[in-house]
């Protein structure tokens, strides 16, 4: 699995390269702040999850929140990868993208009528349900149009991801789920409603997990509650698993996409007629992009040395949202001694910083820098907080690039405005 090391972001002649192109000429064309992104590592994630599993009938399931560019979906769905949403509008995209929607689950506490029904016109694999409220009221919208929609009800297995609270998914105190005596009860009446079908079982316990020893235990518990559902004759097919694997971000050690797939199958690699579903993610787009952006000021006191640079919490705010860790690098290398500095932007909130007492070699206005790992949770969590404008993607494929996102423009600020 692909990491901060990885062989397609390094340095060629000094300069910092993803994959056959350097960083400074991608800045010098597309400008900064940019999201770029490796096709090959992209590509490369999925392939190994889909290995990983090649000894069960299985479908990789992209999830598109963590990185939703249309251009990075066609990449997914070039592969043969499914996708899972949370909105309508990640149909949408998917759609674009030119994704099977025989391949989409669409997960998320809070789908709403018109959400369900454009699904459910789009011919999607299943719904994952996470309430009873969600069940009656998908069973009317599917009853109103005249179709059946496929479920999976959500489990939650009270399994501790041993991660961030904020991406802790599988606690009992969670918002998402439901325990397994409910999820029976909704079970039960799936089966009574003509226009529901129960096909699956579904969870997700948290996103970067760097040990298999939770997913072991979910698995344990799904394939209790798998097998007891068809004991009383609730003949379900598929069993989904979510994601939540982890990458390296700083000193992780996470497991290899083999060690997961090789700890899933053990527990349920047994059970018959089974199709698994996995939600990769982080584990896709993670290590497959840089933030490359550029330093405007060096600002010293008598306590901090601050690089300002135009990146800021707005592109990229998972460091000020989770406290997260991203190593950054010089574009040009550097053999001088690091200096301690806080790597800030131009946001007016003093939670605008990419990195607080970082070592970082010496530099000067116009100089650029990579943020690493910033393919998950980065373009899609961005802003346009005090009015800035989002960052451009580009995609990377060997020696040249493409632009796949152009930068937002100060008309794109006002776009549905009325003034």
């Amino acid at each position: 699995m692909s990491n901060f090391d990885d062989k397609n972001i390094d340095y060629k002649n000094s300069v910092l390269h993803v994959e056959g192109v350097e960083l400074n000429k991608i800045a010098a064309e597309a400008g900064t702040p940019t999201y770029v992104y490796s096709n090959e590592i992209f590509a490369e994630n999925i392939i190994n999850i889909d290995q990983a599993l090649r000894g069960a009938a299985h479908l990789v399931c992209y999830s598109v929140k963590v990185a939703s560019n249309v251009g990075l979906l066609k990449k997914a769905a070039g592969l043969g990868a499914g996708a899972d949403i949370v909105s309508g509008g990640e149909l949408y995209r998917c759609r674009k993208a030119g994704i099977d929607p025989k391949k989409i689950v669409y997960s998320g506490v809070g789908k709403a009528a018109h959400e369900m029904a454009e699904a459910l016109d789009a011919g999607i694999l299943m719904f994952n349900v996470e309430s009873a409220q969600e069940l009656s009221l998908l069973a009317q919208v599917a009853s109103d149009k005249g179709k059946v929609a496929q479920i999976a009800v959500r489990v939650n297995p009270d399994v501790d991801p041993q991660t961030h609270p904020y991406v802790a998914t599988g606690l009992k105190e969670s918002k998402f789920g439901v325990p397994a005596a409910e999820a029976m009860e909704l079970y039960r009446i799936a089966k009574n409603t003509p226009s529901l079908k129960a096909i699956g079982l579904d969870c997700h316990i948290g996103s970067q997990l760097v040990s298999v020893a939770p997913f072991v235990a979910a698995c344990e518990r799904l394939k209790r509650l798998f097998l007891d559902l068809r004991s009383q004759g609730i003949n379900l097919t598929y069993i989904d698993l979510g994601g939540g694997l982890g990458i390296r971000y700083n000193q992780e050690k996470p497991p290899t996409a083999k060690e997961y797939g090789e700890a899933v199958l053990n527990v349920l690699g047994d059970i018959d007629d089974l199709f698994l579903i996995v939600e990769p993610g982080r584990s896709v787009a993670g290590s497959a992009a840089v933030l490359l952006i550029k330093v405007l000021y060096n600002k010293r006191t008598d306590f901090k040395h601050f690089v300002v640079t135009d990146g800021a919490m707005n592109d990229l705010i998972r460091p000020c949202l989770y406290g997260s860790y991203h190593q950054i690098k010089t574009v040009n290398e550097k053999n001088q001694a690091p200096l301690t500095v806080d790597v800030v932007g131009p946001v007016c909130e003093s939670g605008d910083f990419l990195a607080k007492d970082r070592p970082l070699a010496p530099v000067e206005p116009g100089e650029y820098l990579a943020v690493l790992n910033a393919g998950a949770y980065g373009m899609t969590m961005s802003s346009n907080y005090n009015s800035r404008t989002r960052p451009a993607e580009v995609l990377v494929e060997g020696d040249s690039f493409k632009l796949i996102k152009q930068r937002e423009t100060y008309d794109n600020l006002i776009l549905g405005e009325i003034f």
